[in-house]
């Protein structure tokens, strides 16, 4: 954010606001629902993207589009996205997917990073996390007392270790949120918005040259991070820097876009940086968004570094991190081929500050005209790259503000371009977000529905909405993970569920309404086997196919011999009675246990439970009410942890007849 022309303006930081952190003990809070605590299931490692034109497919070439926000924090001082020193990290989550926002944009620090990867990856502190967990019996304090059951809060209860109140290193809370991106069905990507851990380090020109962070070092954490992920679809992607930028006139420390080997140069370290991720994961997306200025050509001789003319000046600005008029002479072309890379522009409007371009009754033309086209929209216009906006957003003012976001929401949306809003937090300064404010609802501690209320900028929202992926007539919105719908309280899709059922019916609002024939990825195999059974699969991400070997798990309770049983006309777990035990189930049980009067057997909802699934669904101490612990074996169940039925330790199973 902060993307001005001109450097005289200053700026409030992302995070300048102040806060007050709360510790672990502050409060006596609602317990949260047990399902947070559980790891989302992994799904075959089946959702990489790649790029084709303009356009995004996945691996059965099915288009998508990532609509999505920023959640900014991690590139901060605090060590994590911000307002969960007010808010349940699950609860917000799960509101988000159920909102029907497909990816999160994490910006980060390579400083952080490096710390993570030489395992010195510091603990969350109370200044920016909130988080205790309700111990449910009397536990040994290991001082002689004893810590009585419920003496601590339950909000981020995962952020904390056994105790309840001693908080988790950054690194293993980076991947509790990424569980709990994949248990909504939420994609992710990082953005390195800073060399530098500093709040207002987006002000800062390069990749290089703070807290000892180098062009090598960047690459190297990044690699590092690609490598412990890529086995995780769940993290798409890697935006390699934020808004590169600085004027002309800086020379060697502002970011240019040219055929040089120029230390500052930001096509050539992008290309090598991706190289470098690539090699280890070669189905990441990379984003690789702009700089500020390009050489004009006004004048023959003109150089980079020359100082500014008043009049018919060598360089053309743009918002920082928007400008690719560099990219046509000379592109991103990794040595793997461009498959993997996205141009994302930064575009921000008049309330941010007053460019040229706004300085007339501006309409779509005139900003395809004056700024968008040469900038960086003939890029997805003449198919060489799909873009993604990485930054986009702004206050609702009624006025110019408003009316420029609503054009660019309308152009991205006619034209299949990705984008990530700025941003869901409150505290962006120059921006304002999606979240309006948060409350801990106190009371009954046994009580498991949510535990954070969130308050939305409900006008922004419904602007922004209209740009989320959603299917045409039934408004379904549509996720990016195969298995898992988006959210759980029915108004998402997984990506198979639109390409079989909705995508040749009705469409979606890419390419408005245009129906489309999908090829639903499957990945488990429904079969009845006493071992694991191995597929060998090639990836179409062009144009370096990569093998890989997947081990597949049987979905059906596990046989006792070769032999497979007699079939039973009970099949525990199978909440939607489709013969199988899938994630889809572990849903089910949750929305009928979350909107009994929508999901039950009387339901409204067309996928509401049945009868029969009601009986299946109660595979966590059969003959007792539907409780989270069905939805919870369901899940174990998937991770092999448990057989189905699973038997509270407490109540034992039946003899055997």
């Amino acid at each position: 954010m902060n993307k001005i022309k001109n450097a005289a303006l200053a700026l409030t930081s992302a995070a300048s606001i102040a806060f007050t952190g709360v510790t672990a003990s502050s409060a006596p809070l609602k317990s949260t629902p047990v399902t947070t605590a559980v790891a989302a299931v992994d799904d075959g490692n089946d959702d990489w993207l790649h790029a084709k034109g303009s356009r995004l497919y996945d691996l059965n070439g099915n288009e998508v589009w990532l609509t999505g926000a920023n959640w900014f924090g991690l590139n901060c001082s605090e060590g994590a996205p911000h307002y969960l020193w007010s808010a349940d990290c699950d609860d917000l989550l799960r509101e988000v997917s159920d909102r029907g926002i497909n990816v999160i944009r994490f910006p980060i620090s390579t400083e952080r990073i490096v710390n993570w990867m030489s395992g010195k990856s510091p603990r969350l502190s109370g200044g920016g996390m909130q988080a205790s967990y309700n111990p449910p019996t009397d536990q040994d304090d290991g001082n002689g007392g004893i810590i009585k059951a419920g003496t601590y809060g339950s909000i981020n209860k995962d952020f904390v270790e056994a105790d309840g109140k001693t908080f988790i290193d950054e690194l293993s809370a980076f991947d509790v949120i990424l569980g709990k991106c994949k248990k909504y069905g939420i994609k992710a990507f990082i953005d390195i918005h800073s060399p530098h851990t500093d709040n207002s380090g987006h002000n800062y020109n390069l990749w290089y040259g703070k807290a000892g962070v180098t062009t090598k070092v960047w690459i190297d954490s990044l690699v590092w991070m690609a490598e412990r992920y890529k086995n995780d679809d769940t993290l798409l992607g890697f935006d390699l820097k934020n808004e590169p930028h600085g004027k002309g006139q800086e020379g060697d420390a502002a970011a240019k876009w040219d055929g040089s080997k120029d230390e500052n140069n930001w096509a050539y370290a992008a290309t090598q940086c991706a190289e470098a991720i690539l090699d280890v994961n070669p189905n990441a997306l990379i984003f690789v968004e702009g700089v500020e200025q390009s050489l004009s050509g006004a004048q023959a001789g003109d150089y980079w570094g020359m100082p500014d003319r008043k009049d018919n000046s060598p360089y053309i600005g743009a918002w920082w991190g928007g400008n690719f008029r560099g990219a046509r002479d000379y592109p991103i072309k990794p040595k793997q081929g461009t498959s993997q890379i996205v141009y994302s522009p930064h575009d921000y409007g008049p309330s941010v500050w007053p460019q040229t371009w706004f300085a007339k009754n501006f309409t779509e033309d005139t900003l395809l005209k004056d700024y968008w086209y040469d900038t960086w929209a003939y890029i997805n216009a003449e198919e060489i790259a799909p873009e993604l906006i990485g930054e986009w957003g702004g206050f609702m003012d009624g006025a110019e503000n408003q009316k420029w976001m609503t054009l660019l929401r309308d152009y991205m949306i006619k034209h299949h371009i990705s984008h990530t809003f700025w941003c869901l937090n409150t505290n962006s300064g120059d921006t304002g977000g999606l979240w309006k404010s948060f409350s801990y609802n106190l009371g009954d501690v046994t009580d498991t529905s949510n535990g954070t209320t969130i308050n939305w900028e409900e006008d922004k929202y419904e602007l922004f909405e209209k740009a989320l992926w959603q299917t045409q007539t039934t408004g379904k919105y549509i996720g990016l993970d195969h298995q898992r719908p988006l959210g759980i309280n029915g108004t998402g899709l997984s990506l198979n569920e639109f390409y079989s059922s909705y995508a040749k019916t009705e469409g979606s609002n890419l390419d408005g309404g245009k129906k489309a024939d999908g090829k639903p990825i499957d990945s488990i195999i429904t079969t009845t086997v006493t071992t694991p059974v191995t597929t060998t699969t090639t990836s179409t991400t062009t144009p370096k196919p990569v093998t890989t070997t997947t081990e597949i798990m049987p979905t059906t309770p596990y046989p006792t011999t070769t032999t497979p049983p007699t079939p039973s006309p009970l099949l525990y777990g199978d909440a939607d009675c489709d013969k199988q035990v899938k994630m889809n189930d572990a849903v089910l049980i949750m929305q009928v246990l979350a909107n009994g009067d929508r999901y039950n057997e009387n339901g409204s909802d067309p996928n509401h439970i049945t009868e029969e699934g009601m009986i299946n669904a109660d595979c966590y101490d059969p003959g007792s009410k539907l409780t989270p612990f069905d939805a919870l074996a369901v899940q174990k169940y998937l991770l092999h942890l448990v057989q189905l039925p699973e038997y509270n330790q407490l109540t034992p199973p039946p003899p055997a007849k």
